[in-house]
C-alpha cells in the first residue's frame, strides 16, 4: 500500500525495522520446528497475548466519540470556569456505556446507561461522570460494591440472577427511585441519541467573587427522548447485541451529528441549609419548580474514533478532575467517587494513564511525578519539593482553595440527617403518578412483572409487592395481580 507521498510501504516491526514475511514463521526447512529467535513472531504472539487490558468493573461495554461544547448563554455570574464562560467552544469526549453488562454483553439489557464527559479546557481536563437517569441506587458508598455484585453474576453458576437483584433492591429502600426509572421506559433507550445525560451529583460552582452555587447538570437530547419496548430490546440482544454502538458510529459516518443541550439547577449556597430534601442525597432529584432549569450551551458529536481500543476503551474519566470555578459537595457517593475513579484507572491503566493521549490535558502539566508502568514523557530535575532550583511551586494566593463548605460533628456511620420531605417512596411515587400517563404506567407493570417472573424467589416476590405498594398502592397491587394472574396461566 502506497503512503501519502505514493510510495510503496513496508510491513515492520514495532521497532520501524522491515520485516522479510508476515505469512510464514522461521523454521528450519519447511517441515521443520521453528526456531525461537523469529523475534518477529514472538513479538506479534507478545502483543496478541497482550492486547487486551483489563475492563471495567461497571461500565464495562460502551462506546463514544468526539465533538466539542460551545457556550451560548452567560452563566459568568455563577461560575468563574473558563470553559463556561460565554462563546467558549471546548473539545469534548463522550463515553456512553450499560452499567452491568460485560464488554461482549447486549446494548439493549434493562439497565441504566453511563453518559461520561471530558472536557479538554484551557484549564485542564473537566470530568463529568453520570447517568442518562438523575438518581442512583443507593446514596453511601460502602454499599455501592455490594449494588454492583447484585447486578453482575452468581459465584456457583456464573449467570446473572433476578432473585438476587430484586433481594438487594427491596432491602434498600432507598433504590426506589432508581429502580423506578429502570423499569419505566427510559429503562431501555431507543439509541444514545435519545437519551438524556446527568450529573446525577451535586457539584459546585464558584463565581470570580468566591461566591459559591449548589449545581446539578442536565444534559438534553436534542433528538428527543425515544425507548425501546422490551420486546423491541430482546429481538435486538440477540439479533443485533451491539445495536447502540452500532448507531452512533454510523450516524455520526452519515453526517448526523447528535446533540444535547446543557442546563444546569442552580441552588444559592445557603438554600442547602434548609431546603426540604437533603440536596446532595444521589437518590433525590431537585423539583424543577423550585430550581428551575438555566440553558448553558450545546454539545455536539462530530468524529468518530479512529481507533476504538486507543481513544475509547482506555479513556480515563474522573470525577476529581475539576477547574478552577467548579467543585465537589458534601454527597458521599461522589465523594467516594473522587477516590475510586482515578484508583480504578491506576489498576487498569497504569499509574501513568493521563499520558495516553486520550486523556492527556491540552493545557502544559508541571508536576512532581516521576517513572512508574509505561510513563511516555520524560522526567526533569529537580523531581522533589520544595526545591531552590527554579521548579514548580504552588500559589495559594493565585489557586486559593475555594469550592469548599463548613462541617462539624462526632464520627457516625448513619445516612444524611433527614429533612421534612425526606423519604424513600415519595419521589418514585411522585413519578409514577404524575410525570407518567397510563400507558407508561401499563408498560412499568409489565416491565416489573416480567422481569420478577425470572427466577425470583418467594421471600424476594413479597418484599417485591410490598415495595412497590410502598411506591404507589395501586401500583403495587396491579403489579401483583398481574403476577398471580400470569402464574396461573
Amino acid at each position: 500500500m502506497p503512503d501519502k507521498d505514493n510510495k510503496p510501504t513496508f510491513t515492520t516491526n514495532d521497532a520501524g525495522i522491515p520485516v522479510p514475511s508476515e505469512s510464514h514463521s522461521l523454521t528450519i526447512g519447511p517441515n521443520g520446528p521453528i526456531l525461537l529467535h523469529d523475534h518477529y513472531l514472538i513479538e506479534q504472539m507478545a502483543n496478541f497475548n497482550r492486547e487486551r487490558i483489563p475492563e471495567r468493573q461497571p461500565h464495562a461495554k460502551g462506546g463514544g466519540a468526539f465533538g466539542h461544547f460551545e457556550v451560548t448563554a452567560d452563566v459568568s455570574q455563577y461560575t468563574k470556569a473558563a470553559v463556561f464562560q460565554p462563546q467558549t467552544k471546548t473539545d469534548v469526549l463522550i463515553r456512553f456505556s450499560t452499567v452491568a453488562g460485560e464488554r461482549g454483553s447486549p446494548d439493549t439489557w434493562r439497565d441504566p446507561r453511563g453518559f461520561a464527559v471530558k472536557f479538554y479546557t484551557s484549564e485542564g481536563n473537566f470530568d463529568l461522570v453520570g447517568n442518562n437517569t438523575p438518581v442512583f441506587f443507593v446514596r453511601d458508598p460502602m454499599k455501592f460494591q455490594h449494588f454492583i455484585r447484585s447486578q453482575k453474576r452468581r459465584v456457583n453458576n456464573n449467570l446473572r440472577d433476578h432473585d438476587m437483584q430484586w433481594d438487594f433492591w427491596t432491602l434498600s429502600p432507598e433504590s426506589a427511585h432508581q429502580v423506578t426509572v429502570l423499569m419505566s421506559d427510559r429503562g431501555i433507550p431507543k439509541s444514545w441519541r435519545h437519551m438524556n445525560g446527568y450529573s446525577s451529583h451535586t457539584y459546585m460552582w464558584v463565581n470570580a467573587a468566591a461566591e459559591k452555587f449548589w449545581v446539578k447538570y442536565h444534559f438534553k437530547t436534542n433528538q428527543g427522548i425515544q425507548f425501546l419496548k422490551q420486546d423491541e430490546a430482546d429481538k435486538l440482544a440477540g439479533s443485533d447485541g451491539d445495536y447502540h454502538t452500532r448507531d452512533l458510529f454510523e450516524a455520526i459516518s452519515r453526517g448526523e451529528h447528535p446533540s444535547w443541550t446543557l442546563h444546569m439547577q442552580i441552588m444559592p449556597f445557603k438554600d442547602a441549609e434548609t431546603y426540604r430534601f437533603n440536596p446532595f442525597d444521589l437518590t433525590k432529584v431537585w423539583p424543577h419548580a423550585d430550581y428551575p432549569l438555566i440553558k448553558v450551551g450545546n454539545l455536539i458529536l462530530n468524529r468518530n474514533p479512529s481507533d476504538y481500543h486507543t481513544e475509547i476503551e482506555q479513556a480515563a474519566f474522573e470525577p476529581n478532575n475539576m477547574v478552577s470555578g467548579t467543585g465537589i459537595s458534601p454527597d458521599k457517593m461522589l465523594l467516594a467517587r473522587v477516590f475510586s475513579y482515578a484508583d480504578a484507572h491506576r489498576a487498569r491503566l497504569g499509574v501513568n494513564y493521563k499520558q495516553i493521549p486520550v486523556n492527556k490535558p491540552i493545557c502544559p502539566v508541571h508536576n512532581y511525578s516521576k517513572d512508574g508502568l509505561m510513563r511516555m514523557e520524560n522526567s526533569s530535575d529537580p523531581i522533589y519539593a520544595p526545591n531552590s532550583k527554579g521548579g514548580p511551586q504552588a500559589d495559594s494566593m493565585k489557586n486559593p482553595e475555594v469550592a469548599t463548605w463548613e462541617t462539624q460533628g462526632e464520627f457516625v456511620r448513619q445516612a444524611y440527617t433527614l429533612r421534612r420531605d425526606d423519604d424513600d417512596f415519595g419521589q418514585a411515587g411522585t413519578l409514577v403518578r404524575k410525570v407518567m400517563d397510563d400507558e407508561a404506567r401499563t408498560r412499568l407493570v409489565n416491565n416489573v412483572v416480567g422481569h420478577l417472573k425470572d427466577g425470583v424467589s418467594a421471600p424476594v416476590l413479597e418484599r417485591a409487592f410490598e415495595y412497590w405498594k410502598n411506591i404507589d398502592s395501586h401500583i403495587g397491587e396491579r403489579i401483583e395481580q398481574a403476577f398471580n394472574k400470569g402464574k396461573g396461566m
